[in-house]
């Protein structure tokens, strides 16, 4: 069985990225994109606020897990399973999730993906939809393609509800409006929602009491809904979702119609196997033991809950990563983003300096790989390397070393390879090295003031152009009055 949207060769093949519609390039590079983030002292104080919040709260339920590094190889384990026989289980998928009722479809990339959204729309007679968080949505600009369509998609999810209202674009995978605090969140439900009362407060409980009254009136009107799916389980065809606000479960059981857009990569093979990862999403995601909201369907049940259910299957890139020893382990992702709240680029920057839907380190390693790097050849230098999100990474994904992988096959600029080729040059030879240092001492004094740390260490502060867009924002560490050889010779 050979499907048109994902390339069935097992290995991924020779599949091109994703090249149609979506919300992965980034439009500036990573450096530009940040220097009004960085600047911005409020987004700055709401970013470190919510982010410092959420770090505390996950460590303090994974440390009640003795077995919690048990249940981190366990979840890498099983996602290396699904990427080595993913065409199988997308086969599998289907057949289950066909016997049961639901129709699969299938989408080579974004623009495919959103014509079958908006086909399916229009053939149930609807002009809006509700819609559950999803990042495959986000990816692939759906709201954009509904919208241009003459449909209206409708956020139900409260922090994208406050992104929608405020004409805006999420800025963290779980918390998409964490760079907005209660007074903005306030100000823009005044402006924008036509039932929020004048008075209102900027109390979390006023403010989500709003949000429920205005949503209700969509939920029991609306005729399709569409998701996404945290987990898709190949020997069952059921698809999960979870949430905390129970809009999810509003939305996937109400509407005569329900579509669901599924990335590729969230298969898992059994049942069983979703055990391990409802350890592991609460408790990296919000610091919850379980989620407040587990929803899982299978197909169509009669007389019960959505009577046409369809699933989109997405690749829109995937198969490229897939093809990619070193960056498949991007595609194991859970969506938890318990490595933005570590990252201390993110925690400065945020989340819209990314320029794509997935901010952050994830982001940095899967967009790039998602569009190719050319397009998105700055976000693997938007990080330090200090590996604080591979700790936390509920399944193990060596960030750090995909985000080196993927430096090595940015485009770099002609003067940078050549000053590269030199320095292979020099330390290829002990004797060139040693030269070099010595030169090295000779010639740092008159190239700008130098200062002497604590631990007797000397950086300098100030180089010419252009080597002065290096010390604008860093000290370069100056070589030793005295190599050990030197010193050994002399001993």
């Amino acid at each position: 069985m050979n499907r048109p949207g994902v390339d069935r060769s097992g290995t991924g093949g020779a599949a091109a990225p994703a090249t149609g519609s979506g919300r992965i390039r980034t439009p500036l590079p990573f450096p530009t994109a940040a220097k009004p983030a960085v600047a911005d002292a409020q987004l700055r104080a709401n970013l470190h606020r919510a982010t410092r919040t959420i770090r505390a709260k996950r460590a303090r339920v994974v440390d009640e897990v003795p077995d919690w590094e048990a249940l981190r190889d366990a979840g890498s384990a099983i996602k290396a399973d699904v990427q080595r026989r993913l065409p199988e289980l997308l086969e599998q998928f289907e057949a289950s999730a066909t016997a049961a009722g639901a129709t699969v479809h299938w989408a080579r990339d974004a623009a495919e993906a959103c014509r079958i959204v908006v086909a399916l729309t229009r053939a149930a007679g609807a002009d809006e939809v509700v819609k559950v968080k999803s990042m495959a949505t986000q990816e692939i600009e759906l709201n954009e393609a509904l919208e241009a369509a003459g449909i209206a998609a409708y956020e139900t999810d409260l922090a994208e509800l406050i992104v929608q209202l405020g004409e805006d674009t999420p800025s963290h995978i779980l918390v998409p409006a964490i760079h907005y605090n209660r007074a903005q969140i306030r100000e823009i439900f005044q402006r924008r929602m036509p039932d929020a009362p004048p008075d209102l407060s900027d109390e979390p409980a006023a403010l989500a009491e709003v949000a429920r009254a205005h949503l209700r009136r969509r939920f029991l009107s609306a005729r399709v809904a569409v998701s996404g799916a945290n987990f898709a389980i190949a020997d069952t065809g059921t698809l999960v979702v979870v949430e905390s606000e129970g809009n999810g479960r509003m939305c996937l059981t109400l509407p005569e119609t329900l579509i669901s857009v599924v990335g590729v990569e969230k298969l898992l093979p059994t049942f069983t196997d979703l055990e391990v990862f409802l350890q592991l999403l609460p408790r990296s995601s919000t610091g919850e033991r379980m989620n407040p909201y587990t929803s899982m369907w299978t197909g169509v049940t009669p007389n019960d809950g959505p009577q046409a259910v369809h699933v989109v299957l997405v690749d829109n890139g995937r198969s490229a990563v897939l093809a990619d020893p070193v960056g498949r382990p991007a595609l194991s992702c859970i969506r938890c983003s318990a490595c933005l709240n570590v990252c201390p680029v993110y925690e400065r920057a945020g989340g819209h300096a990314y320029g794509s839907v997935y901010p952050g380190p994830i982001g940095a390693i899967l967009s790039p790989q998602l569009t190719g790097v050319a397009d998105n050849a700055s976000l693997p230098y938007a990080s330090t390397l200090c590996g604080a999100c591979y700790d936390v990474c509920p399944v193990k994904i060596n960030i750090p070393e995909i985000l080196v992988h993927l430096r090595q096959q940015a485009p770099h600029p002609v003067a940078e390879k050549a000053t590269m080729r030199v320095l292979a040059w020099v330390m290829r030879s002990p004797r060139r090295w040693a030269t070099a240092l010595r030169l090295a001492r000779v010639g740092a004094g008159p190239l700008g003031a130098y200062r002497e740390r604590r631990s007797g260490a000397r950086t300098l502060r100030r180089l010419p152009w252009p080597a002065s867009a290096w010390t604008r924002s860093r000290d370069l560490p100056l070589p030793a009055p005295q190599t050990f050889r030197e010193w050994w010779e002399k001993q």
